[in-house]
């Protein structure tokens, strides 16, 4: 009886585990639904969030808007260059090298983006626009520590 009760438990463990939590589906949709947008779609939203989050002026939103442009245009291509080479099965890991100069590009940009926000906001919204990059930094490094935590369990 003791033995049965041991499975029992172990196999409704094994399934709560198992189970994709309810955070993974809605962030694939919400992914989703971000790339059925156009590129100006996607910097209007993004430029509307920070006028409410920083209090933007009219002047600053229209510079904050074309900056959100270029970026979404060039997430948008990125992500389709990605998507075409999944669909050919030419998707591979990138090596050290290649993995260096993603990094190197992907910081490059964070450092104009810096200088950027820092030319158009004053010192108060800036200094709020920089907690706000530091906590979705700490999300994203959240996420990720999940994610290979995740990974480690399924090995």
């Amino acid at each position: 009886m003791k033995k049965l009760i041991l499975i029992a438990v172990a196999f409704v463990g094994l399934q709560a585990v198992a189970q994709e939590g309810p955070r993974d589906g809605q962030r694939k949709e919400r992914m989703e639904k971000m790339m059925s947008m156009s590129a100006e779609e996607i910097a209007t939203l993004q430029t509307k969030r920070m006028t409410l989050h920083l209090d933007l002026t009219e002047s600053q939103q229209a510079k904050i808007q074309k900056i959100n442009l270029e970026n979404a245009t060039q997430r948008k291509a990125k992500f389709e260059e990605m998507k075409a080479k999944k669909e050919k099965g030419e998707l591979k890991k990138p090596t050290d090298e290649e993995r260096y100069a993603m990094e190197n590009a992907r910081l490059d940009h964070q450092i104009a983006m810096k200088r950027k926000m820092k030319d158009i906001l004053n010192d108060d919204q800036y200094a709020k626009w920089e907690k706000g990059q530091q906590r979705m930094a700490m999300r994203g490094k959240e996420r990720k520590d999940g994610f290979k935590k995740h990974r480690k369990q399924k090995s």
